[in-house]
């Protein structure tokens, strides 16, 4: 029993950071209803909620902001659809030209990549 809890103790620690990790493969829809998430593109980076930056490999795409946009709609963490008004957004973006740029402006919207 004794060595049964460091046991339990780690599976739910593993448990809990799977579901920490956040959601950056993605895939465009072409239609609004198959998005889980609406994006508009702001011009200026004060207007955004999230600054992105496009990895070049799936195995980058693991911190908020990095995307790799996926070829099939079955790898996506997440499918989007781009709006052309900001306010059918759930989600305002401006992309970064680095990778060390990208992450939450708006961090209230972090549920909506996760």
């Amino acid at each position: 029993m004794k060595k049964l809890i460091p046991i339990i103790i780690l599976s739910i620690a593993f448990g809990f950071s799977i579901n920490t990790v956040k959601a950056q493969k993605v895939y465009t829809v072409k239609y609004e209803s198959q998005a889980d998430v609406k994006v508009y593109i702001v011009k200026y980076e004060s207007q955004c909620d999230l600054k992105v930056y496009h990895v070049k490999y799936e195995s980058q795409a693991k911190k908020d902001g990095k995307w790799f946009n996926v070829k099939y709609e079955s790898q996506a963490d997440k499918k989007i659809y781009y709006v052309k008004y900001e306010s059918q957004a759930d989600l305002k973006i401006y992309y970064v030209d680095y990778e060390s740029q990208a992450g939450w402006k708006n961090s209230s919207k972090s549920h909506l990549m996760k």
